[in-house]
């Protein structure tokens, strides 16, 4: 008489429990949400944008609430390249990179459809406008200026997604293969110019030099009989076969007053 009643509690109870876990199991992973300490995660309710959460457990209502997850460490966009002409009409393929955290999460979920395609398409026409305005000797030589420059332009366009752009460095400047021949060429004219130059200079001092030496002579006339003599010096010391037979000087000053 007492088995069948407890028969009976045993099966309602089971009745209850099994739906319960049932519930438990499928509306449970939509309740709890784990973020972890680089994510955050947006809560919209019913449409309704209540904020960002996170890092840590989040709970949400089924089917009330829906949350979109995001990351917010730097990440790292490589900027396709890009077909410019520089201010002084010369042609060049340019690449870069762009490194970029999101720090406001809300205005990236509700103020930009697709950040990482915005970002980079904002990249790309930011770098040819850029590097047009440049000649291609500041876009060799001054490519920390021009970087600088494409970071605050890049950043103050998405600052308003919750955009935060760090960094942007161009990585490669590739030139025609006519352009790189015409610029040897400059580079060896310019060499051939500066070896002119210090030839020139050392020429005009060497001239500034025997100057002064003639007028020091021309005051002291014993000083070119000495330097006469020590020409003869250097002379008999080579092994050579030159004969030199010595005159006084003073024979010649009668030819040379005439």
């Amino acid at each position: 008489m007492d088995q069948q009643p407890i028969e009976h509690l045993v099966g309602g109870g089971l009745a209850i429990i099994v739906p319960v876990l049932i519930v438990l199991v499928v509306i449970l992973p939509q309740a709890l949400r784990i973020l972890r300490e680089y994510e955050r995660g947006v809560i919209f309710r019913l449409g309704k944008l209540l904020g960002a959460k996170g890092p840590g457990i989040i709970f949400l209502i089924p089917i009330v609430d829906k949350m979109v997850r995001m990351d917010l460490r730097v990440v790292t966009i490589d900027v396709s390249k890009q077909e410019i002409m520089t201010r002084d009409n010369v042609p060049a393929t340019v690449d870069a990179v762009v490194y970029f955290r999101v720090i406001n999460p809300m205005d990236a979920v509700v103020k930009v459809e697709n950040f990482w395609k915005a970002t980079s398409l904002i990249a790309q026409t930011t770098l040819r406008s850029v590097l047009g305005q440049a000649s291609l000797d500041d876009l060799l030589s001054q490519r920390d200026v021009i970087n600088q420059k494409l970071q605050e332009i890049i950043d103050r366009q998405t600052e308003p997604w919750g955009i935060k752009v760090t960094a942007v460095e161009i990585k490669d400047v590739a030139l025609p293969d006519s352009m790189k021949r015409a610029m040897a060429k400059q580079a060896e004219a310019e060499r051939e110019r500066r070896a002119k130059v210090v030839n020139a200079e050392g020429e005009f001092q060497a001239a500034e030099k025997m100057v002064q030496a003639a007028a020091m002579i021309s005051k002291e006339p014993i000083a070119l009989q000495l330097r006469y003599l020590q020409t003869m010096r250097e002379m008999a010391s080579e092994h050579n076969t030159t004969t030199f037979l010595p005159l006084p000087i003073d024979l010649f000053s009668a030819f040379l007053k005439k």
